[in-house]
């Protein structure tokens, strides 16, 4: 009970000095203030300031603010999800995640070894807007400011290559990356054979699978496997549509009306609906073409990187 009473105060404490210094700063803004100010604001935007307030508390601090970045993210991710227009989206008080860095810059400045901070915040900083920031180059700056504080960590090596690879599409940098984390001590396998299959064949689905296989063997907490799990299904799906797009545009060649179901089905084009592999009906267009349904936990399908251009022979 004692120490369940200490960690509480030392909680109180660092709330305390945190919102000691944001009404210092307010009293500041009353007597001068600053033009238009956002709804969004941070008192506290540096790391060391933060550290010395938090006295011999950073790790606690580092996990208010980690609550606080979870809270920003996903209240601006659901108000934009629930937008149903542009105009709406832009009144989203920081419907841009401009915040979303500095909050992450300072949880692990508080922490510099906030592991799922690292991770889970490049996720955040990549994802295509309004999924996410759309920011690859910050979510990159974050995970090798965890490289600098762990030189050994090839889980942060490896999620580098993936933004590279993923949201960037630069295959090379991604394949370096992926060799670089293949070569530290205790790293797998298959990192190795991924750094060459993305050299190899870039935006190929091959090796899109690949990479997710390999964020789920190596995710250290249950969302980032289960994330990894919803994302091979994806490909799956992707993987689907492509095969049944396929039967559809040969019985369209046929003379098959290919503009419903039931019409491929009485033609025996088909033996019945397809569904993805989240048991959801596809959806196939007036213009013949297959796609996902809204409705499918799968959707929407992210969008694939290019394709590596072949190498150029002298």
């Amino acid at each position: 009970m004692a120490g369940s009473w200490g960690t509480l105060r030392a909680v109180i404490m660092v709330a305390l000095l945190i919102g000691g210094a944001a009404g210092v700063q307010g009293l500041h803004e009353a007597a001068f203030p600053p033009p238009a100010p956002s709804e969004d604001s941070l008192y506290i935007t540096s790391g060391a300031t933060a550290r010395r307030l938090a006295v011999g508390y950073a790790a606690l601090a580092a996990d208010l603010y980690w609550i606080r970045t979870i809270q920003y993210y996903g209240g601006i991710k659901l108000q934009l999800d629930a937008a149903r227009t542009d105009a709406q989206a832009r009144q989203v008080p920081g419907a841009d995640y401009r915040l979303l860095y500095p909050l992450l810059d300072l949880t692990t400045s508080l922490d510099p070894r906030f592991n799922i901070a690292y991770r889970f915040g490049a996720i955040f900083l990549a994802e295509p807007y309004p999924g996410g920031a759309g920011r690859p180059d910050l979510a990159v700056k974050l995970l090798e400011k965890g490289l600098a504080a762990r030189p050994d960590k090839w889980e942060y090596m490896q999620d580098i290559g993936f933004v590279h690879y993923w949201w960037s599409q630069d295959y090379t940098a991604a394949a370096q990356w992926f060799d670089r984390a293949s070569k530290v001590e205790g790293a797998p396998w298959f990192l190795r054979s991924l750094a060459a299959t993305t050299l190899a064949e870039g935006g190929d689905r091959r090796s899109s699978r690949l990479m997710w296989q390999a964020i789920r063997e190596s995710a250290e907490i249950d969302w980032l496997r289960s994330d990894a799990d919803r994302r091979l299904e994806q490909l799956d799906a992707a993987d689907f549509i492509d095969q049944v797009q396929a039967d559809v545009d040969r019985a369209r060649a046929a003379g098959t009306p290919v503009t419903s179901w039931q019409e491929l089905i009485r033609a025996r084009a088909i033996r019945g609906i397809p569904v993805d592999p989240s048991r959801t009906p596809l959806e196939l267009g007036a213009d013949g073409i297959v796609r996902l349904s809204p409705q499918s936990p799968l959707f929407p399908l992210p969008q694939e990187p290019k394709k590596a251009l072949p190498a150029s022979t002298p």
